[in-house]
């Protein structure tokens, strides 16, 4: 993959950026005042089911550094007329509807489109890339062009059985989508969602054949990704076990224990 092209900075500093800037970005700013001390800037990784979807949002409050999803990109692309998308969403668009992969280039051109939010003197917790090997070298070659060091890598992880248990208890609604949980969660009226009355099914993705399917891929895809980042010296193990705010709190441990610094509360 060609080397990212580098990014010119304007010589204002620049705010933490707005969600809406990572959905369409834009070059405009945050409007947040920035925390004291160094931003924080993160990778999470983490099979699907251990949660870093929360995690992401619970360190961006507590951190104070923008959650960038690219699973929130490729949604918001959905809901967004054709016209409005940038040549690398359309692309991203297609093979979705395809039912294939979005390639590497092309997931890599919709982050590079947002250079701005990680080059932000905010922070980031980056949620979903990257995703293979080829990602994270390209990540690492932006990140190095513009002297911005990557703070950690958290990998969330967390035994099969559970995250079997975890999906296997997933209810979605077949209406507004709400998702529900059986333990964890489960809807005041079994098998109705407690939102807008309809229909809770389980996904053909989230039955225990599909999840174990899933996770061989994932650990096929993410094995070398997890070694590239152990070698870089940034791999911070957390165990996903226990509720969201326990979960948080450990990782924000072991970032203590890496940075040298308090989070603030």
């Amino acid at each position: 993959m060609a080397a990212p092209e580098k990014f010119e900075n304007d010589g204002a500093t620049p705010k933490r950026e707005e969600r809406g800037t990572w959905f369409q970005g834009a070059p405009t700013q945050c409007g947040d005042a920035l925390q004291p001390g160094a931003p924080w800037r993160l990778v999470l990784l983490g099979a699907p089911g251990v949660g870093k979807g929360t995690q992401a949002y619970l360190l961006n409050q507590r951190l104070k550094a923008c959650h960038l999803s690219t699973g929130d990109l490729f949604r918001a692309a959905s809901k967004q007329k054709e016209c409005d998308l940038s040549p690398a969403m359309k692309s991203a668009m297609e093979h979705m509807r395809r039912g294939e992969l979005v390639p590497d280039a092309t997931v890599w051109e919709m982050v590079r489109e947002r250079a701005a939010c990680i080059r932000c003197s905010g922070g980031f917790v980056l949620d979903g890339f990257p995703r293979t090997l080829g990602q994270a070298e390209s990540l690492k070659q932006l990140m190095e062009t513009e002297k911005i060091p990557l703070t950690a890598v958290v990998n969330y992880e967390l035994p099969l059985a559970e995250i079997v248990a975890r999906l296997s208890g997933r209810r979605t609604c077949e209406k507004c989508k709400a998702v529900f949980h059986i333990t964890g969660q489960p809807p005041k009226v079994e098998g109705v969602c407690d939102r807008c009355g309809g229909r809770l099914f389980q996904r053909e993705d989230d039955r225990p054949e599909s999840i174990t399917v899933r996770m061989a891929a994932y650990e096929r895809s993410t094995s070398p990704l997890i070694e590239f980042y152990k070698v870089l010296g940034l791999l911070l193990p957390v165990a996903a076990t226990g509720s969201p705010e326990e979960i948080c709190s450990r990782t924000i441990s072991v970032l203590e224990t890496r940075s040298g610094s308090t989070v603030s509360a």
